[in-house]
């Protein structure tokens, strides 16, 4: 199998029109291709900087005229969860008269696409890139060719990965944001690159407050890893 990790702009793409015109993100959380009816059903998490830029990308994402069915699940500030129902795209119809298969969810931001499909064989998934290009705009970020027992390893250990990303889930915004600045600034190198004065003064807040959050983030995401390692020695 070969994996292809891929940036993707298409030019008949209700979320990709959407994500130029407006400051939003999608993140798939769930895909169905229907080849029959030629129209792929998702249900995604919409991101915005606020209520108004939300309810303006969805108003925007509702007109698109390869938008068949667009209804909100749940909505709250600037984070929404919609069911869409979207035609056939020229991109999805390549990689499915190729015999491709999505292996990860897709990300849709600045008019971009993060795409993660795979194919039987070499062959196979370079005929799919020359055709993919010719009328989309396609960067391939990442290939990789899996055996067999690799595909088996990811399929049994794939209880742990969930149980790992949900602890990641489970970070509030400030949590996220003050481990990822700690990381970037050096905090946790030998020796420190960054101490927790810098990185109060980085976000405008007390030692005491920035050593809160950074212990809550680590508290969850090391209680992740110990449950995903319990299921890696169950496996």
């Amino acid at each position: 199998m070969i994996d292809l990790d891929l940036d993707v702009r298409q030019f008949d793409c209700p979320f990709i029109d959407t994500t130029d015109e407006v400051d939003v993100s999608f993140s798939a959380m769930q895909w169905q291709l229907d080849p029959g009816r030629e129209q792929l059903e998702t249900r995604l998490v919409v991101e915005g900087a606020d209520r108004g830029q939300l309810d303006n990308a969805l108003e925007t994402l509702r007109d698109h005229r390869n938008m068949a069915e667009c209804v909100t699940l749940r909505k709250r500030d600037g984070v929404a969860t919609v069911r869409t129902v979207i035609e056939q795209t020229d991109a999805m119809g390549v990689v499915k008269e190729h015999g491709g298969y999505i292996t990860g969810p897709f990300h849709i931001e600045d008019g971009t696409e993060t795409w993660h499909v795979g194919f039987d064989d070499e062959a196979t998934a370079d005929r799919a890139l020359s055709e993919l290009d010719r009328y989309n705009d396609v960067v391939v970020e990442g290939r990789t060719d899996l055996t067999v027992a690799e595909l088996f390893d990811l399929i049994e250990n794939a209880t742990a990965a969930r149980g790992f990303l949900e602890s990641c889930r489970e970070l509030t915004e400030t949590e996220r944001r003050t481990l990822v600045v700690a990381a970037e600034s050096g905090y946790f190198e030998t020796p420190r690159g960054a101490s927790l004065s810098d990185l109060a003064g980085e976000f405008g807040v007390s030692k005491t407050a920035v050593s809160m959050n950074l212990r809550r983030a680590e508290r969850k995401l090391i209680d992740g890893t110990v449950e995903s390692l319990g299921s890696l020695e169950s496996d």
